[in-house]
Parts: C-alpha cells; sequence; structure tokens
C-alpha cells in the first residue's frame, strides 16, 4: 500500500487482523485501484457530532455520509439527495408509521420499516452511533451531518461494486411485498425474464450506456437511471423518469420538484429510454394504456372510497384515531396494498398483478369489504346514539349516490341482453356446458 496514505495504512494495521473480509473487500475495490482507502472516506473535522478521535490518532466519523460521498461523487451525491429516496424517511409522520410504531412496535420499526426508510441517526457524547438507530442503512437516513440518505443503500460497502449496485435484486430489498411488489412484477414481467435470460451476455461492471455498451434486456437501472446512446444521461435521481406518483390512495402526475420538470416532462425523458428497444407507437400505446388503468382506479374507486371515509368521519362514525374500526383496515388495504400492487403491475407490464392482484381485489374489498363495514359503522354508532338519524340518512344518501353511478350499476344485476352474452360467448367456445 505505498501510495495509500499513512493514515489508511493505520487503518489496514489492525483491521486486516480484526475485519479480515472487510479489508478484502476493499481491496478488490476501485476506491483501492485509486488509493482511497479509509481515512479518505472516514475522516471527519473536531467539533461535528459525529466526529470520534480515534484512539488518539485522528478524527473519524463511522458513518459516511452522502456529503462524504459527494466529495468526489458531486454529481451523485447531489442527485440522489434531491430525491425522492432521500426523503424516504419522512413516511415516520404517516399512517405507516402508525402501524410500524405504535399498532405493531417500535422494535418492528427498528428492524422492518427503518430498514429501508431509513432511521435517525442518535450518537452518544462521544460521537458514535447509538442503538436503536443503528445500524441503518435505508435510503431516506437522516444523517447526523444533517444530509439525508445513504450511498450504501445501493452500494454496499466496502466493494462498492458497480454490478451488484445494478442487478434488480439490489432494488428489490426494499421495492417488494404486498404493497410495493415491484421486484416480483419485474422477475416476471417480459423485461425480467428477458434479463434472467441474457444477464451472462451483459457487462454489469463496465459501462452500462443502452444502445452503445449492451443491448439484450432492460433492468431497473435501465429504465429508471441508466444513459442511452441517444444522448440521455445517467441520473440518481430514480424519479426523473415517472409520470405518476402511485403510493398514495388516489394517483396524481406529479409536479415539478427536485430541478425536475412535471410528470408528463418526466415521461418524456423514459420515453427516450423505450426507442432505444420500441417503436414510438409501441411504447405510445402502452402509455395511453397505462394512463387508462390509473383513471379507472381513480375514479371508479379511490376517489369513491376517500369520500365515503371522509362523510364517515365527517357524520362521526368513525373517530379521529386511525386504524380503530375496520372499515379503516379495508380502506388501507384498497389503497395501501391491492390498489398499489395493480398501479405498478400496470406501470411494468405484469398482466396477473394488474388484475388478479390489483384491480380484482380492489374491486372485491370496495364493493364486500369496506361498504359493508361503513355501514356496520354507521348502525353501529346510531344504535349507541353516537350519530342522528339523519346524519345516518345522510350517509345513505351518499353511499347511494356512488352506487347508482354508471360503472357500479353492475352490482344491482346485469341484464337480460348481458347475461345473453356471456352464455353465448362461453357456449360458442365450450359447447353447451360451458353456458351453464
Amino acid at each position: 500500500y505505498t501510495e495509500i496514505s499513512s493514515e489508511t495504512q493505520m487503518c489496514l494495521a489492525c483491521h486486516k487482523a480484526q475485519n479480515t473480509a472487510t479489508v478484502k473487500q476493499w481491496e478488490t475495490s476501485k476506491h483501492a485501484e485509486n488509493n482511497v482507502g479509509c481515512y479518505e472516506c472516514h475522516k471527519a473535522e473536531e467539533g461535528e457530532s459525529d466526529a470520534i478521535t480515534h484512539y488518539g490518532n485522528f478524527i473519524i466519523s463511522a458513518i459516511v455520509s452522502p456529503k462524504d460521498c459527494g466529495s468526489c461523487h458531486e454529481n451523485e451525491s447531489s442527485t440522489m439527495q434531491n430525491s425522492h429516496h432521500a426523503t424516504a424517511n419522512k413516511f415516520s409522520g404517516s399512517l405507516d408509521n402508525v402501524l410500524g410504531r405504535i399498532v405493531t412496535g417500535e422494535a418492528n420499526f427498528n428492524l422492518g420499516c427503518a430498514q429501508c426508510h431509513g432511521s435517525n441517526i442518535e450518537v452518544d457524547e462521544k460521537g458514535y452511533p447509538t442503538a436503536p438507530s443503528w445500524p441503518n442503512n435505508g435510503i431516506g437516513r437522516v444523517n447526523p451531518d444533517g444530509t439525508a440518505g445513504t450511498c450504501t443503500g445501493c452500494h454496499n460497502r466496502h466493494s462498492f461494486d458497480i454490478a451488484q449496485a445494478r442487478i434488480p435484486e439490489t432494488c428489490g430489498k426494499c421495492h417488494q411485498g404486498p404493497d410495493h411488489p415491484q421486484y416480483e412484477i419485474y422477475e416476471l414481467s417480459k423485461h425480467g425474464i428477458q434479463f434472467k435470460a441474457m444477464e451472462d451476455e451483459i457487462d454489469l461492471k463496465g459501462n452500462f450506456v443502452l444502445g452503445e455498451d449492451y443491448y439484450q434486456a432492460p433492468n431497473c437501472v435501465t429504465c429508471h437511471m441508466g444513459a442511452t446512446a441517444n444522448g440521455l444521461k445517467s441520473t440518481h435521481n430514480v424519479g426523473a423518469r415517472i409520470k405518476w406518483t402511485l403510493r398514495p390512495p388516489i394517483s396524481k402526475v406529479l409536479e415539478a420538484e427536485y430541478g425536475l420538470p412535471d410528470g408528463e416532462g418526466r415521461r418524456s425523458e423514459m420515453k427516450k429510454v423505450c426507442i432505444n428497444c420500441h417503436q414510438t407507437p409501441f411504447y405510445e400505446q402502452f402509455f395511453e394504456q397505462f394512463d387508462d388503468y390509473v383513471n379507472l382506479y381513480n375514479d371508479k374507486f379511490a376517489i369513491p372510497a376517500t369520500d365515503m371515509m371522509k362523510k364517515l368521519k365527517e357524520i362521526g362514525a368513525v373517530d379521529a384515531s386511525p386504524f380503530t374500526e375496520q372499515v379503516e383496515w379495508d380502506y388501507w388495504h384498497l389503497w395501501h396494498h391491492e390498489g398499489r400492487r395493480g398501479r405498478h403491475g400496470a406501470a411494468m407490464q405484469s398482466p396477473d398483478y394488474s388484475h388478479w392482484h390489483g384491480m380484482y381485489e380492489v374491486a372485491y374489498n370496495f364493493y364486500f369489504h369496506m361498504l359493508p363495514s361503513a355501514n356496520e359503522e354507521v348502525e353501529k354508532e346510531l344504535a349507541a346514539g353516537n350519530i342522528t338519524p339523519e346524519q345516518a340518512k345522510e350517509w345513505e344518501e351518499f353511499r347511494d349516490e356512488i352506487l347508482n353511478r354508471r360503472e357500479h350499476q353492475w352490482l344491482q344485476g346485469l341484464t337480460k341482453e348481458e347475461r345473453e352474452e356471456i352464455a353465448s360467448f362461453y357456449q360458442n367456445r365450450y359447447g353447451e356446458e360451458g353456458g351453464q
């Protein structure tokens, strides 16, 4: 290590015996190739809240923040910090936080929610990070130096292998499960299947310009972050090419923020990716299908369900505390789990997630869980004298106005013509028994 700084050489003298694998990881890294060692990343200034006097030799910080990485990787650090990834910790004031911290419990929050969203790192009087806020690599971690986010959420220390950051599984660490199953959706999409089949032919360690350095298949980085041969620059802001926000109860076209254009402008950026592999009518018509799906979800289910919850609270049938009535859980699952699954499935070309894991479950919940739960809540509060008959009637009229809309009229029964059309279809395809 003759070209490595004397400070880093002192670090290695101890840590090579104590943390052998850690040193080996660093030795194989681009950092080591470029004489960037332990001290160069961990050095701190006296007076900083997380500054540690390390065995009397020099001052370091245990936590390497985006500010530290930004001393060399300025663009990557700044675009990451100006993204929804870096602000993921803001969920701690939401209903997710009520479930994670109160309904389930704080220990679950520390090893569940915070490991993806990030924790507020606390340090002791000597500058050492403390439990339960540490260890934590949540993407929206709030660091002692005031920065938000962490590069190690995607770039595992201490090798910082670029191939590891580019594989879909890295994104899947957080983007999986019942409410945001992007990884599962991608795996079984046309894109994911193609990537799996061609992965051995793609150089994940080299330059990563679509249409120039590889062409075989896309992954998460390709579409959301990567550069393209037609001049699209790479970015560490993963929202730079997304039109809709698919997270909240009702999807909205994104507004201009973080130095980015609005949702329509961002979609224009995504199209610069799509055109490398698809003809214009192909992706234009796909986006039209996707927009129609999101608008259907919004108009048929999400907006009416949200309005129903507002009406229940307005008449006093639901109290101010979240998750204390069944109807609140049903509404939560409708948008937070089922609605998100469907919207993400539609966005990423997964028919099964769009329908069976998505809109089908939204519809079933809306008609046969949430509506009955809402009616039961009104009846219960009326019997208890907590709401008046006039308020109960107000709810009924409000509910019926929604259910009498054209898109919900099927609930009153299909017409004779509709039933005959269905029977005829199955008889023609499967014979007489198929029409039963």
